[in-house]
């Protein structure tokens, strides 16, 4: 890579930095009053919930929201109602098929990036993947417990391309809540009860504490326990592949422990510095999962059945931030950031029918990710050819380091030796710089026009130079009509197993592609690759939006154009030494498509004499998801995802509310997305469209505590995961029953 390319993006950072400190300077915020400060704190979220509004693909969750339809454990149960939203796995392949992750707009959870407080989480990243493109993980949207979290923000679509790598598919921020000016916190208390007691149980305990410690300074300090008890191994039972099989696992359980403390310094009114460090634990409650074995083995029914701890992750985060604010809404932010998660997990199979299958409980391995950040960015108001600007502008560098010596000890302990591959130094380390710019300005023409272009820089130290160039407008037809549009590039670049020339994924013949003749004794390799292309998109939206006296209506189409998805090849690009197995690559796809509508219908019923009532909706319909050159789905998501509910505040201390969501017709892979071979009999089985509904309510005892109940599923529609992977086609999760909750919540 030429210096050129490299120094540019340095020089942009190094310009960017000096106007941010420029505008640190105290003699520019002579008049800015102590008001003007405090509202300045969340001003990095309020900016980027501005820009958002241009697009129709965006949607809030309040505090308030979360406190009504408490989540049992992770914040996806709630981030998943909102339209353009599924939980899926990242490939049509069925493993770990309980361990569903946020997946904005068909575009899978590797597409999706989560930020917490704007900051980037990547501890995912520290599971190995798997040849069909999934990690055993739970996702990273259940490190900040529910009570802790002040709103959350969707971003779907061409608004999201400004956030880089990973968020072709959209963008969720979790925003916590920051510290008051008086002291006050809250204790949380939350259990919840399935009626069949094969399914597990929740329950919860939190409590967030905030106020002054001095004068100019302030804390913010939250803590959760939490425990998720795993399916019994009876959920499944009637599918297990026969009587001594371990069934396909249900839903597996977690422990989580989560301690996070933020101290605030108001320098004085233009300046604010935040420290903030946290540490969490997720440990799960094994429920029997594996990722190809239909049959299991009694290590794995036995660790099930003890409700054995099979991996744990730690991770550990800390940043300093630098918060300004100029006045006539000119503002700053700098942000060094953190984050080490450490996974620990017993030692599974990596080649052959026991791939994915733990095959010892007395010895575990430890992979370790490091991801450091330094960002930044301006937000300035000014007047251009008599029309108003506001421009953000800022950088971002990004180093993530990876060791994970046992992802390549399969090849180096039971393979053959590979050309030019020196197996006694593969020690599982990769690591990848990123540096960026980013350029946003809204243009408001007139009353009618708001017109915001954007462009944002990438520069990666293994593959190179992107551009992801953007544009979203929105033209007020009416005082009540708006157009909104979209386009905008977006791309993620290979992941730290993929981009490793010295990482083997190995198959002792099993994994092979059909049709395969090349294995005569030493089976099939999938090598990194550093020569691979990033993934890029065209994500392109158009809808309308009508708005009046309490009533709101949306509709979207939105199209992606998926390039260069990288996938494990089917196509032999080397032999062993021996000459008795082949080695294939990760490579590049070819184009895949995804398109859909998305829209929202909200409708006020009864407002008067402190009694409320509204009927709300929202849709996500796929048109197209599909690769082009196979004809294969990229997930296994619902034809349309139908939420409804009604929420009545009876008076100003009681509110209920009523919800369902329906699901269309979900239809698997018809070729195995791992071997290329063909689906047959029940592999082709489709999942019918189902509904889901539940009844909760909360009441005001007091000002200051609050109780809530409801149930879910109220009409125990259940279904089962019936295979352990593709085997039963779409079927390939739980969809838990009947099942009671309480909560508790006292402020003080």
């Amino acid at each position: 890579m030429s210096s050129r390319l490299v120094s540019a993006p340095f020089a942009l950072s190094a310009l960017t930095v000096a106007v941010a400190m420029a505008f640190s300077s105290p003699l520019a915020a002579q008049e800015i009053t102590t008001a003007d400060n405090e509202a300045s704190l969340d001003t990095v979220y309020v900016t980027a919930e501005a820009i958002a509004s241009q697009a129709l693909g965006s949607s809030t969750i309040t505090a308030e929201e979360i406190e009504r339809r408490p989540p049992a454990n992770d914040l996806s149960e709630i981030i998943r109602r909102m339209p353009g939203v599924n939980l899926t796995g990242n490939s049509a392949s069925g493993q770990y098929g309980n361990n569903r992750q946020i997946d904005l707009r068909g575009m899978g959870p590797e597409n999706t990036l989560i930020l917490i407080d704007g900051r980037p989480v990547g501890s995912r990243n520290a599971i190995r993947m798997g040849r069909s493109g999934e990690r055993n993980t739970r996702g990273d949207t259940n490190w900040v417990p529910a009570d802790a979290v002040e709103r959350i923000e969707v971003l779907r679509g061409p608004a999201a391309a400004r956030y880089g790598s990973g968020a072709s598919g959209g963008v969720v921020n979790i925003i916590t809540k920051q510290p008051s000016d008086t002291f006050s916190g809250s204790v949380s208390l939350y259990g919840r009860t399935p009626e069949d007691s094969a399914e597990g149980d929740n329950r919860r305990a939190g409590f967030v504490l905030s106020g002054p410690v001095v004068n100019d300074l302030s804390f913010r300090l939250y803590g959760n326990v939490s425990t998720t008890d795993a399916d019994s191994l009876e959920v499944n039972q009637e599918f297990a592949s026969n009587p001594n099989a371990t069934p396909p696992a249900g839903r597996e359980g977690v422990r989580n422990r989560d301690i996070n403390g933020l101290l605030r310094w108001d320098v004085n009114n233009a300046n604010v510095i935040e420290l903030e460090a946290g540490t969490s634990r997720q440990g799960n409650i094994y429920a029997g999962d594996r990722a190809v074995s239909t049959s299991g083995s009694d290590l794995l029914s036995e660790l099930a059945n003890s409700g054995a701890e099979t991996n744990r992750l730690y991770r550990n985060t800390a940043s300093l931030t630098h918060r300004g604010n100029w006045g006539d809404g000119n503002t700053s932010r700098l942000t060094l950031g953190f984050e080490g998660t450490n996974s620990w997990r017993l030692d599974e199979g990596l080649a052959g029918g026991v791939e994915g299958s733990i095959n010892t409980e007395a010895e575990g391995s430890v992979s370790r990710l490091r991801n450091y950040n330094l960002d930044g960015e301006v937000n300035l108001h000014t007047q251009l050819a008599g029309n108003e600007h506001v421009w953000t502008v800022g950088f971002e560098h990004r180093d993530n380091r990876l060791e994970d010596p046992f992802s390549v000890q399969g090849a180096v302990n039971w393979g053959s030796a590979i050309p030019g591959l020196d197996t006694e130094n593969q020690d599982g380390k990769a690591d990848a710089q990123t540096y960026a710019v980013f350029v946003e300005d809204n243009i408001y023409l007139g009353d009618r026009w708001i017109v915001t272009p954007g462009l944002r820089v990438d520069h990666h130290s293994q593959f190179g130079t992107h551009a992801s160039p953007s544009l979203n407008a929105q033209f007020h037809a009416t005082d009540t009509i708006t157009l909104k549009g979209g386009i905008a590039e977006a791309f993620k670049a290979p992941n730290l197993y993929q981009s490793n020339d010295n990482y083997l994924y190995y198959t002792r013949g099993g994994g092979c592609p059909f049709g395969y003749t090349g294995n005569t004794g030493g089976g099939c390799y999938v090598q990194g690759n550093s020569d691979l292309d990033a993934e890029t998109s065209l994500n392109k939206e158009l809808g309308i939006e009508w708005a009046d006296n309490g009533y709101h209506a949306s509709l979207t189409y939105f199209h992606n154009d998926y390039d260069n998805r990288i996938q494990a090849g089917l196509d032999e690009v080397g032999r062993t030494v021996a000459d008795n197995g082949g080695v294939f690559q990760w490579e590049n796809a070819s184009k895949a498509v995804v398109s859909g509508f998305e829209g929202n219908l909200r409708v006020p019923l009864i407002g008067d004499n402190g009694s409320t009532l509204s009927w709300n909706n929202n849709f996500t319909y796929m048109v197209e998801n599909e690769n082009k050159e196979t004809g294969q789905p990229l997930s296994i998501i619902p034809e349309f995802t139908l939420n409804t509910s009604l929420d009545w505040w009876v008076t100003t201390d009681l509110s209920v509310l009523l919800t369902g969501t329906w699901y269309g017709k979900q239809e698997p892979a018809t070729r195995s997305s791992t071997s290329g071979g063909p689906q047959s009999g029940e592999a082709l089985n489709t999942r019918s469209p189902y509904s889901v509904w539940g009844l909760s309510a909360q009441y005001y005892i007091t000002d200051d505590v609050r109780i809530g109940a409801g149930v879910e599923n109220i009409f125990d529609e259940r279904l089962y995961r019936e295979s352990n992977s593709s085997g039963a086609g779409a079927a390939t999760y739980n969809e838990p029953g009947r099942a009671y909750f309480m909560s508790l919540n006292v402020d003080f």
